[in-house]
């Protein structure tokens, strides 16, 4: 099995906070010119960790910028938790406390890349808390974008006290290989039931987000299957006033660790852009 967690750059790691948060550091290779970027942070969904990010990470490194990957309490190199306790307002506090950390040691807020869980959680931190940039990379939905474009046939769950993680039982999909699949299956872990069920649709959850108050730029990158999936990712990019690109015959976490992962890192990359040179 490859596994492209082992062939991510040199980084510094650290822990952060009282739980141990497990903090990667990635240094951007630039050059005087591109001194003023902020720098990233990725926040990595559920089941997953910041090696989640490993096929991303080089190219971001390689185009000057400094990049931080977090690892929310209980997952991956974080210190183990009870995951039975664990609520979606501490994985909040987690990332709140990150960008705390970003700020002090540069200086500036980052801007925050972020994937499935994650990006519920930081739009929802984004109504409060000041970042320079907002990416999501197919984003569990907010209550306001179910309205508008709820998922049909919905088959609501228990979440019993923590959820498992997904089985990957499949050899292959549309846009990832066996080695992708494999690779996750080595890292896949369980989530905390309790976070999960506040924003998951399908265990009748649902987080609202006040998209009015989320100012920075931002941008919305959904999978995209059918019209229903672009429906939900234009309607997001609505709410809280983003770009958007949908990339049709995608799949969740293809878009991360997938073949076609580069279209997503691509776009991403034409957008920071607009941070060139900015003080």
């Amino acid at each position: 099995m490859r596994d492209y967690a082992k062939e991510r750059p040199e980084h510094t790691e650290k822990y952060v906070g009282e739980n141990d948060l497990f903090l990667e550091i990635f240094h951007g290779h630039s050059d005087p010119g591109q001194s003023a970027r902020p720098p990233l942070l990725f926040v990595h969904g559920a089941f997953t960790g910041s090696w989640m990010w490993s096929k991303y990470i080089s190219h971001f490194t390689s185009a000057g910028w400094n990049s931080y990957c977090v690892n929310l309490r209980g997952h991956y190199k974080s210190r183990s938790m009870d995951f039975t306790k664990i609520l979606f307002e501490d994985y909040l506090e987690d990332i709140r406390l990150v960008i705390s950390e970003i700020v002090e040691e540069c200086g500036t807020p980052p801007i925050v890349i972020a994937f499935s869980m994650g990006g519920i959680l930081s739009q929802k931190l984004a109504e409060s808390v000041k970042i320079a940039g907002l990416v999501l990379i197919d984003t569990s939905i907010c209550r306001q974008v179910h309205a508008e474009a709820p998922y049909r046939d919905l088959a609501l769950r228990m979440s019993g006290l923590v959820v498992p993680a997904p089985v990957r039982d499949e050899q292959i999909s549309t846009d990832e290989t066996f080695e992708d699949i494999e690779f996750q299956r080595k890292y896949l872990s369980m989530e905390s039931a309790k976070a999960f069920s506040a924003f998951s649709f399908h265990f009748g959850g649902g987080i609202s987000i006040e998209g009015e108050k989320i100012t920075c730029p931002s941008l919305v990158i959904c999978a995209v299957n059918d019209e229903s999936d672009d429906h939900r990712g234009l309607a997001t990019a609505r709410h809280i006033g983003s770009e958007y690109l949908g990339l049709q015959g995608t799949t969740h976490t293809g878009l991360l660790v997938g073949q076609r992962y580069y279209e997503a890192v691509s776009r991403i990359m034409v957008w920071l852009a607009r941070f060139d040179g900015r003080q």
